[in-house]
């Protein structure tokens, strides 16, 4: 995506950090630098949102340097029983924080970078916690943080099976949508399966967690689509680090295919995750949650509320 020049450099790259930022139509922002790639819309008083996505830029600029500093930190496990995190930075402590309570449901092993996309956006939001603004989104390649003022209301759009994106279509049909309410405990959506940018140890298309916050979200729904897994030799796993030398997940196998299954191996992957997250839900840790797998959903209520969408939308909309 290219950014759109404009006055007060739109458009041209940070000269410290390389960080881009372009104007979207509708009014949406769109920042950029390396793999950090996130879409930002607010409403509220003009004065108020402009001042809002200057502050946003400013976070940003310095976001994709501050967690290569500790990087190698970042892709150590997260040990559950430590009563301290020893990093440093803001949006690498929120990481830690959100895996910490997870290691459990995540066999003994979670780095911090389970968090690391809903962190981002998470951080971001903050900008826009302010008087004038109705409700604002940060968008982290579908990873999102939410702003709500009293009384509104976010929708978000819901795309199941990345199998099935035609990205020459243009336009997006989603599967399903939600809507956030100002008085609803959830300030954070976030997606993760095996199908992802990210790898899984699952076989989930997809899991979308809802939960307090985005950092929070990014992790559960990492760890619950791992646990949606059934035995099949068929099923092609790989060590992680065979795939990208860089992985935080070392030798551990994650999935890069799945043949079709029978509904009965569907069921029993997709009650595996949904027993996982039953427990985190009951911990208080998520909201609500909806698994996919080869075109069966599975919701872990209350979803607040989720209907078929009819119209054409762009994935994870939030309008």
């Amino acid at each position: 995506m290219r950014c759109q020049g404009g006055p007060d450099g739109v458009g041209r790259r940070s000269a410290m950090s390389g960080a881009q930022r372009g104007v979207l139509p509708g009014g949406r922002w769109h920042f950029q630098h390396g793999p950090i790639d996130i879409v930002i819309g607010a409403e509220g008083d003009p004065d108020a949102v402009q001042a809002s996505h200057a502050a946003a830029w400013g976070r940003f600029a310095s976001v994709l340097d501050g967690l290569v500093a500790e990087l190698p930190q970042l892709r150590l496990p997260v040990d559950g029983a430590a009563q301290a995190c020893g990093l440093r930075g803001d949006i690498a402590r929120r990481m830690w924080s959100a895996c910490a309570p997870l290691v459990a449901e995540a066999q003994g092993f979670i780095t911090p970078m389970a968090a690391v996309a809903g962190a981002v956006a998470q951080a971001l939001i903050a900008a826009y916690q302010r008087p004038g603004i109705t409700r604002a989104w940060v968008n982290n390649g579908g990873d999102i943080a939410l702003h709500l003022a009293p009384g509104s209301v976010a929708r978000v759009g819901l795309f199941a099976d990345l199998a099935r994106f035609d990205g020459a279509a243009g336009t997006l049909a989603t599967d399903a949508a939600f809507s956030v309410r100002f008085d609803d405990p959830v300030r954070g959506v976030a997606t993760s399966g095996w199908r992802g940018r990210s790898h899984s140890r699952g076989i989930a298309d997809s899991v979308t967690v809802l939960a307090a916050s985005a950092a929070m979200a990014d992790a559960a729904a990492t760890v619950i689509a791992n646990a949606v897994d059934v035995d099949d030799g068929l099923i092609v796993r790989r060590p992680a680090d065979s795939l990208r030398d860089d992985s935080d997940l070392g030798a551990i196998a994650v999935t890069v295919d799945v043949p079709p299954l029978a509904p009965t191996q569907v069921q029993q992957a997709l009650q595996r995750g949904l027993a996982c997250a039953t427990r985190l839900q009951a911990r208080g840790l998520v909201h609500a949650v909806l698994l996919a797998c080869q075109g069966t959903l599975l919701p872990l209520l209350p979803l607040i509320p989720l209907m078929p969408l009819k119209a054409e939308a762009p994935p994870a909309l939030v309008r």
